[in-house]
């Protein structure tokens, strides 16, 4: 049995961003970006998806009894670079959940506290190609006691994660290609009552998470103040199991999912520390998830925190 860290969290509302400008434009423990020296990025953003239909195990089903189930969210990240090389990120979520039909009220609130910290080990030059590589390792906890026992109406599963992901980035003139990997392992959790059921009846109130994976493909164009991509993105249940027919989702049910999407990074020429991101995703293939169509918004801005900077 795996180690109750505490209550443990996250569900992974691999609820992602993009973020920062400058020359030493801002990034997300996903990309292959980096903030430079004593460079300190705040990010907003705002995002919205929803579905109808969802995947019973693999068997995909209309979602008669709740409607359009629809996740609203806000986030907050900063971002600062300790070195070139070496950035410390953290981001906390406010997400709320509604249901268009049906009795059940969606919850609210505030989600996981991550902190990440993000490693440029290698990056060498050959002619108009750059191969770079990044590790980052990641911690997550809820922020607060929230219901986990309530799905799909819960703003995440309650579990503390620990997460470790290996980036390469090959980048040819303005034209790039990004892939990563991340393992999640993710701690117990307990729920309200004192015996459940999986596959089988357990008497207890804890219960245990499986790990999980995240896998990620990114390519398109890239200049100092315009990204322009598309991405894959995989995220695969190590365990678990399917919904049973007709019943409500459960916090370690097996939970797996592929995205595609769009993005697109902007930053003013005549306001060189302000930026604007935008992406746009669709779930095409799940299990034991809802059939998704996201979209998120979001403004950063960088202050240079050098002493060289403040003298000026």
């Amino acid at each position: 049995m795996k180690t109750n860290f505490y209550p443990f969290i996250p569900k992974i509302i691999l609820l992602f961003l993009a973020f920062m400008p400058f020359l030493t434009k801002a990034q997300t423990e996903q990309d292959a970006l980096m903030m430079g020296t004593r460079k300190l990025c705040i990010a907003g953003s705002v995002g919205y998806n929803s579905w109808t239909n969802y995947w019973e195990g693999t068997f995909k089903r209309d979602n008669d009894n709740l409607g359009q189930v629809s996740t609203k969210s806000a986030m907050l990240m900063v971002n600062y670079g300790i070195k070139d090389n070496l950035n410390v990120m953290a981001s906390l979520p406010y997400v709320k959940i509604h249901a268009t039909q049906g009795t059940l009220n969606g919850l609210g609130g505030f989600q996981d506290l991550g902190v990440f910290v993000k490693w440029r080990p290698w990056q060498q030059q050959f002619g108009s190609q750059t191969i770079s590589l990044f590790a980052v390792g990641g911690y997550s906890t809820p922020s607060n006691k929230y219901n986990i026992d309530f799905l799909p109406m819960c703003i995440g599963l309650g579990s503390r994660v620990l997460s470790g992901r290996l980036i390469a980035d090959v980048k040819v003139n303005k034209l790039f290609v990004t892939v990563s990997g991340a393992y999640m392992h993710r701690s117990n959790v307990e729920i309200d009552r004192p015996a459940y059921y999986t596959d089988h009846q357990i008497n207890s109130h804890e219960v245990a998470m499986p790990d999980a994976g995240n896998f990620q493909l990114r390519t398109g164009y890239r200049t100092p103040r315009l990204i322009a991509e598309v991405f894959v993105d995989n995220m695969t249940t190590f365990g678990g199991f399917d919904i049973r027919k007709n019943d409500m989702p459960f916090v370690s049910n097996q939970m797996n999912s592929t995205k595609v999407g769009v993005e697109a990074k902007h930053y003013l020429a005549k306001i060189p520390s302000l930026g604007f991101h935008a992406n746009a995703w669709h779930t095409v293939a799940g299990r034991n998830v809802g059939q998704a169509t996201g979209f998120m918004a979001g403004v950063d801005y960088i202050f240079n925190l050098s002493p060289k900077s403040a003298n000026n």
